[in-house]
């Protein structure tokens, strides 16, 4: 997993700034703070995230291609320009039944 940041104060666009590789997921770090932090994902067909259960709420957009997310057994298609919260202590996963690339964001704090 990418763990330093990308250049701050410096335009880019953001779909360019991460690759598909093949049977992946791969991931870059848009901005890293102790209260939080902004993920760029992208997953190849096939691949997806773990079962988990987060403490905090997060936020994940979808800027390429068609996410599954499920949410305590229900589950969501995203398409391009949709986002969602995902509940804080809600078990949850993500597939790609097809790539896709989607920002995540997760604020750690209103849990302490």
């Amino acid at each position: 997993m990418e763990t330093s940041e990308i250049t701050k104060a410096k335009e880019f666009i953001i779909v360019e700034i991460i690759e598909y590789i093949p049977n992946s997921v791969v991931s870059k770090t848009i901005l890293r703070k102790s209260t939080g932090n902004v993920t760029l994902m992208s997953f190849d067909s096939g691949e997806g995230l773990a079962e988990k259960i987060s403490p905090f709420d997060t936020f994940i957009q979808v800027i390429e291609g068609r996410a599954e997310v499920i949410i305590e057994g229900i589950s969501k298609e995203l398409v391009p320009g949709q986002g969602m919260v995902i509940p804080a202590h809600k078990w949850n996963l993500i597939n790609a039944n097809e790539r896709f690339k989607m920002i995540s964001t997760i604020i750690k704090s209103g849990y302490e």
